[in-house]
């Protein structure tokens, strides 16, 4: 199998120009107590590989051993050849290498074209993943990328004549490669990712050409070839033929509810200043913002909706309260934004009616200028044209009330109307905004009193 191994139709120097692409090296791995080697399906295969060609259980046992703790050093991986220095308990260090058979010219051509006719599969590959149809599919055109029982063969400074722990060891600590990267695995067999990819795009560029000469030249009107028709590739079909990755699939619909953040109640006892329930608080917020940012990104109007305006820490606060945190997390929020605690319980109330722009009116102090006091009035007059408007009187700031009846509408920056209502000694939001300031009346002083003919009305 040596002789196999070592020849193959590429020599040690690579092709193509891509020689400092034939040996990678990979820095030792950490130590790996209680975890599995193979976290992926191929990287559970090479391991089976190992198993099943390996005499020794014991030796098994050992390499495995060695690997969890660390004994293996950096890892030169190059085609048909991995190599590592193993170290012993005592110390002792061994060179261990497994070798594994390259592909052959002609097999390369077989896998490189089916790879052609099957983007998705180097797609795959680029996100660092090896579908099983990858294998199936190489293996009808008959290429094993994976190992069989036999084809990992030892050889090692001990010169055990089998596998040894040292090479067990190794084989292992490779496996944890092959899970993060499997082009690892395509350049054992003989390929470096770079010159792979170049090939696969030579190929896919001669394909497109060939398609385009078996259409037929360019035509004019008149059946004749056009004259100066360029010769080669099309820019169209060159830019069809460069990408390898295939166009991403449609964006699923998004969940009907917000997964569950996860549960801090542990045994141990949090960090001095952590509030494991505030943190799982957070974490729904958080979950339940994700998904309406995501349901609002996948509308299909979502290009003309305006870009949403980022909050301050002291409206950030009135939203998370509005949201449900609950008495627990009341005073602290209040604190947090500078506010009383009805102070706050007052802004929730305004910001469930209308968010941070219910907040502003709530709070701002805010003085129209003329040219918006007059489009106020117009807006009043308009309300309650052909009858007399209820006893509103101008209160200042952008306000007018109804004396005695416990009534006022607030005019927004926006335009918008608010209506409020008189609770003990203050002015509570009492309802949401509207354009039209008779509509926002009557959700204080219901239809009949807000409709326009009412009696005793004093004028703006």
């Amino acid at each position: 199998m040596t002789n196999g191994t070592e020849n193959s139709g590429m020599d040690d120097h690579g092709r193509d120009g891509h020689e400092h692409d034939t040996v990678r090296t990979f820095a030792a791995l950490p130590p790996a107590p209680g975890r599995g080697f193979a976290g992926t399906w191929w990287g559970r295969a090479w391991l089976k590989a190992l198993e099943d060609t390996a005499l020794d259980g014991e030796q098994l046992r050992r390499g495995r051993r060695m690997a969890r703790e660390g004994a293996v050093g950096a890892v030169s991986v190059r085609p048909g050849r991995i190599t590592a220095v193993v170290r012993d308990r005592d110390g002792t260090a061994q060179r261990s290498d497994v070798l594994l058979q390259r592909l052959g010219e002609e097999e390369w051509d077989r896998f490189l074209d089916m790879a052609v006719d099957r983007a998705g599969h180097i797609a795959a590959l680029l996100d660092r993943e090896m579908p099983p149809h990858l294998l199936e599919d190489a293996a009808d055109v008959g290429i094993e990328l994976l190992p069989g029982i036999g084809d990992l063969e030892p050889e090692c400074g001990c010169e055990a004549w089998d596998h040894c722990p040292h090479s067990v060891a190794l084989c292992h600590q490779v496996a944890r490669l092959l899970d993060q990267d499997p082009f690892v695995l395509l350049l054992m067999r003989g390929r470096s990712e770079r010159a792979l990819l170049d090939e696969l795009q030579v190929r896919s560029v001669a394909r497109a050409a060939r398609t385009r000469q078996d259409t037929g030249p360019d035509r004019t009107e008149d059946g004749g070839a056009k004259s100066g028709a360029p010769d080669g590739v099309s820019a169209v079909a060159a830019f069809a033929a460069g990408g390898l990755v295939p166009p991403p699939p449609a964006p699923p619909a998004p969940p009907a509810e917000p997964g569950q953040p996860p549960s801090l109640d542990t045994e141990a006892a949090p960090p001095e200043g952590i509030d494991p329930d505030a943190l799982e608080f957070l974490a729904a917020d958080a979950a339940a913002r994700a998904l309406r940012l995501l349901t609002e990104a996948l509308a299909p109007d979502h290009h003309e909706a305006p870009p949403e305006e980022e909050l301050t820490a002291r409206q950030d606060g009135v939203r998370l309260a509005a949201a449900g945190g609950g008495e627990r997390f009341a005073a602290r929020l209040a604190a947090g934004t500078g506010r009383r605690r009805a102070e706050l319980d007052l802004a929730v109330r305004a910001w469930r009616y209308g968010g941070a722009a219910a907040l502003a009116v709530l709070e701002e102090e805010w003085v129209p200028e003329p040219e918006a006091l007059a489009r106020a009035g117009a807006a009043l007059d308009a309300a309650w044209e052909g009858g007399d408007r209820p006893g509103l009187r101008a209160a200042g700031r952008g306000r007018w009330t109804v004396p005695g009846a416990g009534a006022q509408l607030r005019y927004g920056r926006d335009g918008r109307w608010w209506p409020y209502r008189k609770e003990g000694a203050r002015w509570v939001p009492a309802g949401p905004a509207d354009h039209d300031p008779a509509a926002a009346l009557a959700d204080v002083l219901g239809p009949r009193d807000a409709a326009p003919g009412r009696s005793g009305a004093t004028g703006g």
